[in-house]
């Protein structure tokens, strides 16, 4: 599958995930066609200049917006001196690396004026997925952030039209370059300290600090903003962490999109396109808890209801607890869209009164097929498992093979033998 790895060795902002986009190959012509299906050409200008950071070449992007119309209530909040990176946080705004030349008056939108636009515009079912689901993490950090409903967030800058030109242009390249997955590194972002609409903030600030949960990140180098609040929701939204480039990501291409200042390190995101041939998939954690007080027959029971709702495993182990008393750890590996229904079976179904839930950073698997074998006694369908280009195992379905023992009174190893034996004539084996 496609796939993209950001080193954010010196943070990450929207406008530098469009540069480096750009320079990836996506055509600005296109970037703009698509803008314009959701915003009016006449309301921004995209300027994209090549620059140097450091003697690294880079995209540079800066996103002129015209005076809004005055059917907008508009309410200026930043005095003309005031750097575009300064007014990011006025309700967090992703233009931190960019100055602003001129004095602009910004549309206060609420999440739900945000979801209506997009969705209200001809932008492809994919683009308006990806664009929501950043603005999504993005007011869900600020209302926890502020306290208050996420769809009573109402946004300065983010909701005004640079900062949908960041996010949406971001979900409009992530189709055109067929992205299918994301990983990051280590999220540098920087240090010191912001002026915003709520007084003198610390870097990271609070809705970038809570957008990064889960993410290790630091802070080196300059005393900058150097990770945005939107840099921060597109990894929130779509990025799993990998310290290093995987194992199994083969990149054919690095590009560079810059930021705005200059520092003492080269001030871009390096952006790795290539192709990822392992099976890692989203988060996946594993759900445990210890049991002494049930009866041992529900097990049996729980274990279906859990592979109903999606667990990708479950297992019990025999333990000790307090007393010498015999008991049982139940153990279930889930992925993230699985975890919380795992939870409620596991709440409900069981005697525990709490679960420990631990990620799960990596699990390495070997690629699965299907093949159909016919055997003297029946079809009978095997696995086939591979890594790296070579098979490492190879099994008959359980089910399948006592099912034609009983049919046709026969040993169940004779009908396993004949399935495997036939299997791997088929391979060449």
């Amino acid at each position: 599958m496609k796939a993209i790895y950001l080193d954010c060795f010196a943070g990450i902002s929207g406008n530098m995930l469009l540069g480096a986009f750009l320079q990836m190959g996506v055509p600005l012509t296109h970037l703009q066609k698509e803008l314009h299906k959701l915003i009016p050409k006449d309301e921004f200008t995209l300027h994209v200049s090549d620059v140097s950071k450091n003697g690294i070449q880079a995209k540079y992007v800066d996103v002129e917006v015209a005076a809004p119309d005055e059917k907008y209530a508009s309410e200026p909040h930043s005095s003309e001196g005031e750097t575009k990176h300064e007014k990011e946080h006025t309700h967090h705004h992703d233009f931190g690396h960019t100055p602003d030349h001129l004095h602009r008056a910004h549309t206060h939108r609420s999440m739900t004026d945000i979801r209506r636009m997009i969705e209200d515009s001809s932008l492809s079912d994919s683009v308006k997925k990806k664009s929501l689901a950043v603005f999504t993490c993005l007011a869900e950090a600020e209302g926890k952030v502020h306290g208050v409903p996420m769809d009573e967030v109402r946004f300065h800058e983010v909701g005004a039209t640079d900062s949908l030109v960041d996010i949406v242009g971001t979900a409009i390249c992530l189709e055109f370059m067929e992205i299918e997955k994301i990983f990051v590194s280590k999220v540098n972002t920087g240090s010191g300290f912001v002026k915003c609409a709520h007084g003198t903030m610390m870097v990271p600030a609070p809705a970038t600090a809570e957008l990064l949960t889960g993410f290790p990140f630091y802070h080196a180098a300059d005393e900058k903003e150097m990770t945005t609040p939107t840099g921060a929701a597109v990894i929130h939204a779509f990025a799993e962490f990998s310290e290093n480039l995987p194992y199994d990501f083969e990149a054919s291409t690095v590009s560079y999109g810059a930021g705005y200042w200059d520092l003492t390190i080269p001030n871009v995101l390096r952006v790795y396109l290539g192709d990822f041939r392992g099976t890692r998939g989203q988060r996946r954690y594993v759900l445990e808890t210890n049991i002494d007080d049930m009866n041992p027959q529900n097990f049996g029971y729980i274990y279906d209801r859990l592979f109903e709702a999606g667990a990708l495993d479950v297992w019990s182990t025999p333990i000790y607890m307090k007393k010498n008393r015999p008991a049982y750890m139940l153990s279930v590996l889930t992925d993230a869209e699985n975890k919380e229904a795992c939870t409620e079976i596991v709440l409900q179904e069981t005697t525990s009164l709490g679960i420990r839930v631990m990620s799960v950073p990596e699990r390495i698997e070997a690629t699965r097929r299907t093949a159909r074998v016919d055997t003297p006694y029946g079809e009978v369908n095997c696995k086939i498992g591979a890594y790296k280009g070579h098979i490492v195992s190879v099994s008959a379905e359980y089910e399948d093979c006592r099912r034609l023992a009983d049919e046709k009174n026969v040993p169940l190893k004779n009908v396993r033998f004949a399935a495997l034996a036939e299997l791997k004539r088929r391979l060449g084996e």
